[in-house]
């Protein structure tokens, strides 16, 4: 596609006449094709320079011609910027089009309709959206953007111009540039791809450019302690009280399953009595937005009723004196490190803890685990059971025995 330009002046006289000021016009070549229009503006052959394009010498009359035709320039290379800019072809006829004032349909503009879409999410915060998916479409709308600038050199397209080609030159950019993992990738996609069906279902978009487009994650493992590398964590001694803090708000989330915004977010007004008569915390995961009950077991109690005279317990409530997710992260590596874990540790590694080695592993029914856990779907739950291998040495153990045990008898 052309995005060049050419522009130059000239005169016409008439052959063999060099007395008569001849018409200057001025003529714009776009992809081969020329369009010429005149100027308005004479002058006498003899004064006109062909090599400039301007008229020689400096008195008024030169100096206004020379002015009005700069103005022109600049003009016609004002249209072909805004053509540029939004992220339309640049073509004679869109190009005269503007220089001739014919009003034209307003394009429907990706990062305006983007945009439309996150200020409602943000309206809607704390009805049907989380802070944080919120903060996700704005990441997403911020590298769609970037994606734009670095690709195609423009801040906006025209929606009309989306189609398979931009969708895989976007995978690839996330890729190469961002460094962004395929699953991430997948995530930033998938939020872009909702930003189309809005298109498509406006009717703005006849085509869906995603069509052909795979969207598959790939399964990842998801890293548990074991039985024995938990009790480590628990037993260790630290010195150091935030050390000892930050141990016991990763046991507390390996036995309730809470993820680090809904542990962040946990108050005492959560903590509740349930249907059997013990504590329990009853609270909306931030994430989901879908109602969580879990049944508080003795080690969660014991962290709880430990941190009871805690400032944030006693001022605002906070069940736990939880620091910022980067913060409890890099203590965590120390923790790690301390207890001799190789395992890359996180703090949603309690969360994927507490769904194999403390709940699976101990022959909670799956479908118990996913309602545990606030899942909205039950294969979400079930990548927990597929990485789980001391369920699976378990169940072949006892099935080991009864093969031991009918031998035995024969």
């Amino acid at each position: 596609m052309s995005t060049s330009m050419s522009v130059r002046f000239l005169i016409r006289k008439e052959r063999g006449d060099d007395q008569s000021e001849a018409p200057i016009y001025m003529r714009m070549t776009i992809a081969g094709e020329r369009f010429e229009l005149s100027t308005r503006r004479t002058v006498l052959p003899e004064n006109w320079s062909a090599e400039s394009g301007r008229v020689s010498g400096a008195n008024s009359k030169a100096k206004s011609v020379n002015t009005y035709l700069d103005s022109l320039l600049s003009r016609a290379y004002s249209y072909q910027k805004q053509i540029l800019n939004e992220g339309k072809e640049f073509t004679l006829a869109e190009f005269k089009s503007r220089w001739n004032g014919i009003p034209t349909e307003k394009p429907k503009m990706l990062m305006e309709v983007f945009e439309e879409h996150n200020q409602q999410m943000k309206a809607l915060i704390g009805h049907e959206f989380s802070p944080l998916t919120f903060e996700r479409y704005t990441t997403s709308k911020k590298h769609t953007h970037d994606f734009m600038k670095s690709k195609y050199k423009v801040d906006d397209i025209d929606i009309k111009k989306l189609n398979y080609e931009f969708i895989h030159n976007y995978e690839f950019w996330l890729k190469s540039v961002r460094k962004c993992d395929h699953n991430t990738t997948i995530k930033y996609l998938s939020n872009f791809r909702k930003i189309v069906n809005i298109c498509i279902k406006s009717g703005w978009l006849d085509r869906d450019p995603f069509v052909g487009f795979k969207m598959t994650k790939r399964e990842v493992e998801r890293p548990f302690l074991t039985e024995d590398e938990l009790n480590r964590i628990i037993e260790k001694k630290f010195t150091m009280l935030r050390m000892s803090q930050v141990r016991d708000i990763f046991v507390f989330c390996c036995y309730t399953g809470l993820a680090y915004a809904d542990v962040k977010k946990l108050t005492t007004d959560e903590i509740t009595i349930g249907i059997d008569g013990e504590r329990w915390i009853w609270t909306n995961r931030q994430k989901t937005d879908t109602a969580s009950r879990i049944p508080l077991l003795p080690p969660a109690l014991e962290i709880i009723d430990r941190h009871k005279n805690d400032p944030q317990w006693l001022n605002q409530g906070r069940v736990l004196p939880v620091l910022s997710n980067q913060k409890m992260n890099s203590y965590l590596k120390e923790i790690a490190d301390a207890c001799d874990i190789k395992k890359k540790m996180t703090f949603h590694t309690a969360r994927h803890t507490f769904a194999t080695t403390v709940t699976l592993a101990n022959d909670v029914p799956m479908e118990t685990v996913s309602k545990l856990l606030g899942h909205r779907n039950l294969k979400t739950t079930q990548h927990y059971g597929k990485i789980l291998d001391l369920k699976v040495s378990q169940d072949m153990g006892m099935l080991r025995a009864k093969f031991k045990k009918a031998k035995a008898a024969e």
